[in-house]
């Protein structure tokens, strides 16, 4: 038997009609009437209701917009049952592509980090050769995955590395309410053939890498040494704990060396200790000058 939860929006004039299952393999579908709703015999049956305005289906759940007509509370529950009982008899919800990827299972678990805020979820699959940010759903473009977790109220950024999606959190609510959420839809999304990062994404980058190879060529002796060291011995170390740092520049008149923190190590209490008695022992002993100090744009 379907079993749909109501569950209200920022919009009152939209109710999200919630599924325990994905509905669609991420795509998103939205009809203004019953005519763009050939796509979906539900939406279609939705629609002779006379206060429906609008028929959104995405992930788990069917969201409509009504006309003023009506208030939801006096139709919310026939609305639910309505759905329940078209799904429970064999009706179509959206007719979905065939050509669209097959689900291919994958695991996600969650991994602490240094920084309360963050949490990592690791999949058992190469997700991205490139460290990709985002500190807000407008920068999303390129990142179909990020666009949707933001969606969640309590996701402040998304950091995506290699096997792993870093997530830092509002102080709304505390890990142990919204993990098992997270990585559930995490999960699903992939499965189902969603889009973590996009191709044109992963060009770019790789266009970007000559272009930081070619700058690279042309930093002095010294940049070029730091950069080096972080590469190699500390880049691994932060990405473990899901982060990221990135050189930013040297000034060889105040021997300042500085970097930027991404992912879990952005706005971490403890990066400005991992800074001082990790990174900048670090470059001191290597490059036996012990006037070097390391400052993050962004701790």
């Amino acid at each position: 038997m379907t079993k749909i939860t109501i569950k209200e929006t920022q919009n009152p004039t939209i109710l999200k009609f919630e599924f325990e299952d994905f509905i669609t393999k991420n795509q998103n579908f939205e009809f203004k009437n019953i005519d763009e709703a050939q796509a979906s015999p539900l939406a279609q049956q939705l629609f002779y209701l006379p206060f429906v305005k609008t028929v959104y289906i995405s992930g788990n759940f069917i969201a409509i917009e009504r006309f003023s007509i009506v208030d939801w509370d006096d139709v919310k529950d026939a609305v639910a049952e309505q759905i329940e009982a078209f799904v429970d008899k064999g009706g179509v919800i959206v007719n979905i592509d065939e050509n669209k990827p097959k689900k291919q299972p994958i695991t996600v678990y969650g991994e602490t980090t240094p920084n309360p805020a963050a949490l990592k979820f690791v999949v058992s699959r190469m997700l991205t050769r490139n460290a990709v940010e985002y500190k807000n759903i407008d920068q999303t473009a390129s990142s179909p995955l990020a666009q949707e977790l933001f969606k969640f109220p309590y996701v402040k950024e998304v950091f995506i590395d290699e096997n792993y999606i870093s997530v830092t959190k509002y102080e709304i609510n505390n890990w142990d309410e919204i993990t098992l959420e997270l990585r559930t839809f995490i999960k699903q999304f992939i499965e189902n053939g969603g889009t973590v990062l996009d191709e044109s994404l992963i060009e770019t980058k790789a266009k970007n890498d000559v272009a930081k190879d070619e700058a690279f060529d042309k930093l002095d002796v010294t940049s070029q040494q730091i950069i080096n060291i972080l590469e190699e011995y500390v880049k691994p170390a932060v990405a473990a704990d899901g982060g990221n740092i990135a050189f930013d520049s040297y000034n060889e008149d105040n021997k300042t060396v500085k970097v930027i923190l991404q992912g879990a190590c952005s706005g971490c209490p403890s990066s400005t200790f991992t800074l001082k008695s990790g990174i900048e022992n670090m470059l001191k002993s290597m490059l036996n000058d012990e006037a070097i100090t390391v400052e993050a744009l962004n701790a």
